[in-house]
């Protein structure tokens, strides 16, 4: 309790920029890669730019498993935790959101111009022409494509696919670009692919700008979200971590919070605005979380 007081007061001077990561999303029942449960995860091999780009199979075996990931990640809800993010903005406490997650969770909960580090899955981008379409669309281009493709009863992957057998994949017929029949990619940052230089930009502008960086469900291991922790330090801006479990910017922080964000941020939102948590015992009690809150 003490320690939500503490970030309480941090946050209640406003100029806070928000970093969040996959923690926030758990809850939303889209999994992490580094959660407490994350174990098994781990072991799913994450697509790279360079095999997408380079191998036909590769992009079919994506394709074929993101094809029936996005039916579950499209199906998803924001949890409490990005209800209480937009009440901070629309308070005017939170200048900012940048997020290294790509389920457009923070934009459905009501946070205007959400800086999307890794970009969306909701939009898809072709390799030859540049054009931006909707997910939405492909979605109705690849079940026209596979309308016998079942889903296996597959779990859905940090990377929003799923798992699926060799022989499914191998039948997976995938589709090109409307306009120039060139490769069609989603719009997000694939491992070894770079962010934008110019959303890195201005990224490190609003932080240079913050009164406070509170970084929410991210364990820093990657270098993209890492880096603007590092600069806030630098600078002497105040870092505070919300997160279950240590991360790589600890060292950096003037305070840090291990515990689940739908239940912190909601009782940050609380104590910011003065008025009372419920009562023990009274409204309905949510059911117990079964995925992590962390990345």
């Amino acid at each position: 309790m003490q320690r939500i007081e503490a970030l309480a007061e941090r946050v209640a001077g406003g100029g806070v920029v928000v970093l969040s990561g996959a923690g926030l999303s758990t809850e939303s029942g889209i999994p992490d890669y580094r959660g407490p449960s994350g174990a098994a995860r781990r072991r799913h091999t994450p697509m790279t730019y360079q095999a997408f780009v380079a191998d036909a199979q590769a992009r079919q075996r994506y394709w074929a498993r993101s094809h029936l990931g996005w039916r579950a990640i499209t199906g998803a809800a924001p949890n409490d935790g990005h209800r209480a993010v937009a009440r901070l903005h629309r308070d005017g406490l939170v200048t900012a959101v940048v997020t290294q997650n790509v389920d457009g969770l923070h934009t459905a909960a009501g946070c205007p111009d959400v800086i999307e580090l890794h970009g969306n899955l909701a939009r898809v981008r072709c390799l030859g022409c540049g054009q931006r379409s909707d997910r939405a669309e492909l979605d109705r281009r690849l079940r026209a494509a596979n309308p016998h493709l079942a889903d296996h009863g597959a779990q859905l992957n940090p990377d929003g696919d799923v798992d699926l057998p060799a022989e499914a994949v191998a039948a997976f017929r995938t589709v090109d670009c409307v306009d120039c029949g060139g490769i069609l990619k989603p719009d997000v940052v694939f491992f070894g692919e770079n962010v934008p230089a110019d959303r890195v930009a201005r990224c490190f502008d609003l932080v240079e700008r913050a009164r406070l960086l509170l970084v929410l469900g991210s364990s820093l291991t990657v270098f993209s979200g890492r880096r603007f922790v590092t600069r806030a330090a630098a600078l002497g801006i105040e870092v505070a971590i919300v997160n279950q479990g240590p991360t790589r910017g600890d060292g950096c922080a003037t305070l840090s919070l291990d515990a689940p964000l739908g239940v912190v941020l909601p009782e940050l939102c609380r104590h910011v605005e003065g008025t009372p948590s419920p009562p023990t015992g009274t409204g309905p009690t949510p059911p117990p979380s079964t995925v992590p809150v962390s990345a």
